[in-house]
């Protein structure tokens, strides 16, 4: 049986997790499944989750008034989604659908926040990852810009 542990230190993401760090974020995550269409999280709500996609795609959108929502990233299998529920004030910057089905692993972000603070050890592991991760999205949305405004000299 595939227990949320060993998904959890089978992702990317953890990898060189410690395994004591691995059962206290275990500790925080459940299952959660998204019907296609279904909103993940809406701008201005409260950030209180991330979630690694096993399954399925998440449209990252912002709101554009008198037209469809701008598409800024697609989020798949594999990946990981949301780091508001690390910067206070804690409230989504931008809208997330599910463009399919999608079956995901949210981690319950005040449950983190506090298992961090009880444990700096733990909440560096986890940091140093974000920032990983945070860096990784700011240059591919550097890359869409400069194809963006590159055709428009």
């Amino acid at each position: 049986m595939e227990t949320l542990e060993r998904i959890l230190a089978a992702h990317a993401f953890f990898e060189g997790l410690e395994p004591e760090y691995l059962k206290i974020v275990t500790g925080c995550a459940s299952n959660v499944r998204l019907e296609a269409g279904a909103y993940v999280f809406r701008e201005g709500e409260e950030a209180n989750q991330f979630y690694l996609l096993r399954q399925g795609k998440v449209a990252v959108e912002i709101f554009a008034p008198q037209s469809p929502p701008i598409i800024v990233e697609t989020v798949e299998k594999d990946e990981i989604l949301g780091w508001s529920w690390l910067v206070h004030p804690y409230h989504w910057r931008f809208d997330a659908r599910a463009v399919e089905t999608t079956r995901a692993i949210a981690l319950d972000g005040k449950c983190l926040r506090e298992k961090c603070e009880a444990n700096p050890a733990l909440g560096y592991a986890l940091l140093k990852r974000l920032v990983q991760l945070i860096d990784q999205r700011l240059q591919a949305t550097r890359l869409q810009l400069l194809d963006v405004y590159a055709n428009r000299t």
